[in-house]
């Protein structure tokens, strides 16, 4: 849940600290006050974008910030995680976007450095916005089905299918890439056989190149190498050598040790050098030969590294990638050979492809039919509770002509208002008041199943009133027992049913005009006196006793 929430500069707010609540809390005031300013720092915590129109006249920077906390955070540091960011401490997620007129804009999530879209990704999981605009996505079958999948919780089944359709799809564009390639002609057919010619010379192994490149660098430096393997064996074995010399020495350290018994390990060692350094010259010798290559085989080897030399131009910088050449050119060929064979196989892909997909959407399909008829009846009890006594609702599960990225059918919401006229699809028959009720309905049939903890409703108490609004108010407050939810309501009847109060006020009495935002459900006066206003007046005996009974009730 939000637990705190701080604004500096926001538009016409200087600053403001605000504590939330657990449960419902409401947000009122006039008309023009600024109550869409709260609205705004939540849009940005969210990962909204913005410019730099929204700083505060006169002020370098804006800030948001916010404190959320979580019961069980594991699914928030899950997601913390997959964006390396720093976990949640003690179930404590703190957010902060700050908007600097001459900077550039910072965002840090749990003091770490974040960007913007992983503060979207965040703001997916912990905050859900209902707008006037949101009842019109009602109207489109993306969001019906969406609603519908909620209620199913058909996770598994549509993943399932989404796997298999995807398969499916894959080779059938496989199929059409394939029958689409033009036979070659045959001047294309010979350069791309003797370019395959060029490569199956190469032995294309890491282990091979590797041996290449240094058997030629080597072929290219033989006679400084000799030299140099020559002079050192000579130097460890010659005449005048090491090993001679140490011939007078081995005797010597003999006598020494016939001499003094304890200095055996020093005889020990000198002899052990002396086989060593005999040892060492023989492979220098080994090596020497190594650099001396005949004339047949200094030829294949520069053949060999020519042909490897232009397989890097005309194919890659490394050797995946001309490997990789090899084997388009080997498949281009072998389809050039059975064109139809290869098409015939990937028909039978094809088949198996799609019997699973049809079996994956057939589960799918009827983990939605079943959900479609609860849904038609609980949601139809939920609307009748808005003032719809004699209207009926129905969730239709229609097939659709090929299977689609969603499944083999859609769903359309059907709804009539008024008693003896056959429900109709939304679109052609709700106005702007049903739509909201409608979609509050559904929201409130599907709370429980939504895991984002804070929902928050701006307005969609418009175009309803009297005892509906209340209604409307009960239905927000019966949400907020599992969600935290906050409400930017015109109508009294839904700002008495608040857990919290909060009140926007617009000053416009000095020289420049000033918005505030206060917590009154703390004192009685202020909230019965802001409940007035909104009945009517302020000051009227009766607008106030009205009041009092509406936060009583």
């Amino acid at each position: 849940m939000l637990q705190t929430l701080r604004i500096r500069n926001l538009a016409l707010l200087e600053e403001v600290a605000l504590e939330f609540e657990s449960g419902f809390t409401v947000v009122t005031g006039e008309t023009g006050a600024g109550k869409s300013i709260l609205l705004g720092a939540l849009g940005l915590l969210a990962g909204e974008r913005a410019d730099k129109t929204i700083i505060r006249q006169g002020a370098a920077a804006c800030e948001v910030e916010a404190a959320l906390y979580f019961s069980n955070p594991k699914r928030i540091d899950a997601l913390l995680a997959e964006l390396d960011l720093p976990a949640c401490e003690d179930g404590l997620l703190v957010l902060k976007r700050s908007l600097p007129r001459e900077k550039a804009p910072r965002v840090s999530v749990n003091g770490g450095l974040a960007t913007l879209s992983a503060l979207q990704r965040l703001g997916e999981a912990w905050i859900d916005f209902h707008g006037p605009s949101e009842p019109r996505r009602l109207l489109k079958e993306a969001c019906q089905l969406e609603l519908l999948d909620l209620f199913a919780r058909d996770e598994a089944e549509l993943a399932a299918y989404q796997a298999a359709y995807g398969d499916w799809r894959a080779l059938l564009a496989e199929r059409d890439r394939l029958a689409r390639e033009t036979r070659l002609a045959p001047d294309q057919l010979a350069f791309v056989e003797s370019q395959l010619a060029k490569l199956d010379t190469l032995d294309l192994t890491e282990e091979a190149i590797a041996t290449l490149e240094r058997d030629h660098s080597r072929l290219s430096r033989a006679q400084e190498l000799t030299q140099l393997c020559g002079a050192l064996e000579n130097g460890l074995a010659g005449d005048d050598g090491v090993t001679s010399r140490l011939g007078g020495l081995l005797r010597e350290v003999h006598q020494l040790e016939q001499l003094d018994p304890a200095s055996r390990p020093l005889a020990e060692r000198l002899h052990s050098a002396s086989i060593e350094l005999n040892d060492l010259a023989e492979e220098l010798r080994a090596l020497g030969a190594q650099f001396q290559f005949d004339p047949e085989q200094a030829e294949q080897l520069e053949q060999t590294m020519s042909a490897w030399l232009d397989a890097r131009r005309r194919h890659g910088p490394d050797l995946a990638a001309v490997a990789a050449a090899r084997e388009e050119l080997r498949r281009r060929l072998e389809v050039q050979g059975d064109i139809e064979g290869a098409l015939a196989r990937l028909d039978e892909k094809i088949a198996s492809a799609l019997r699973a997909t049809l079996a994956a959407a057939r589960q799918l399909r009827a983990a939605r039919e079943k959900a479609a008829k609860e849904l038609a009846k609980v949601g139809a009890k939920s609307i009748a509770r808005l003032g719809f006594k004699k209207a009926e609702f129905q969730v239709r599960v229609a097939p659709l002509p090929e299977p689609g990225p969603q499944g083999d059918c859609g769903v359309e919401f059907l709804f009539s208002p008024n008693v003896g006229e056959a429900p109709l699809p939304l679109a052609r028959i709700a106005s702007s008041g049903e739509l909201a009720r409608v979609m509050l309905a559904l929201k409130t049939v599907l709370a429980d199943l939504d895991g984002v903890p804070v929902l928050v409703f701006d307005e969609v108490d418009a175009n309803v009133g009297g005892e509906i609004g209340r209604v409307v108010g009960e239905q927000m407050a019966e949400i907020a027992r599992g969600h935290q939810v906050l409400c930017v309501t015109h109508l009294p009847q839904v700002a008495g049913l608040g857990d919290s109060h909060l009140l926007v006020e617009k000053d416009q009495s000095g020289d420049r005009a000033v918005v505030t935002i206060k917590p009154i459900h703390t004192r009685k006066a202020d909230r019965v006196g802001e409940l007035a206003r909104m009945l009517g007046d302020r000051n009227a005996q009766s607008a106030r006793r009205h009041a009092e009974e509406l936060i009583k009730a």
